[in-house]
């Protein structure tokens, strides 16, 4: 910890607290992060009012086109109500899974490592299910391109 930085290294740390929740999508069927083990999963953290989440969020659009038949699954997991993610959704395109989050999700972002509960905040888990990085604030694509293609 150089303490520049408020997240928690969460590097390496198996990340089965988060592949084994459940949560509903915005039609309320219930979605197991545990359907993309074996995959490189990008979870994002993010509420419908948050500025840098919209600007993020086409470059994950973006990315999972590209990557997605190489093994790489996003899925955001937003702290608003169903409707509303919906129509985010709907506005951006969304092309990978919008969970439903409540604000239990904040709890789980900071046993991620997200000490402030700020977000958004990004947990990218390798194919082993480890924590490979984790992201408070806005993921630069060109960070994010770099990351995805060591763990491809």
């Amino acid at each position: 910890e150089t303490g520049e930085s408020s997240t928690i290294d969460a590097r390496g740390k198996d990340a089965t607290a988060l592949l084994g929740i459940s949560l509903p999508d915005t039609k309320g069927q219930e979605q197991a992060l545990a359907q993309w083990k074996g995959k490189v999963v990008v979870v994002n953290f993010w509420p419908t009012w948050c500025v840098p989440c919209r600007e993020e969020m086409p470059q994950f659009v973006k990315a999972q086109q590209e990557l997605g038949g190489r093994g790489v699954q996003f899925v955001g997991i937003a702290i608003d109500q169903p409707d509303k993610i919906d129509a985010f959704a709907k506005e951006l395109n969304l092309n990978y899974p919008a969970l439903v989050g409540g604000y239990g999700a904040i709890e789980l972002s900071k046993a991620m490592g997200n000490r402030l509960g700020a977000l958004p905040f990004t947990v990218i888990v390798d194919r082993r299910g480890r924590v490979a990085h984790t992201q408070l604030g806005l993921l630069k694509d060109g960070d994010l391109r770099s990351i995805l293609s060591q763990l491809l």
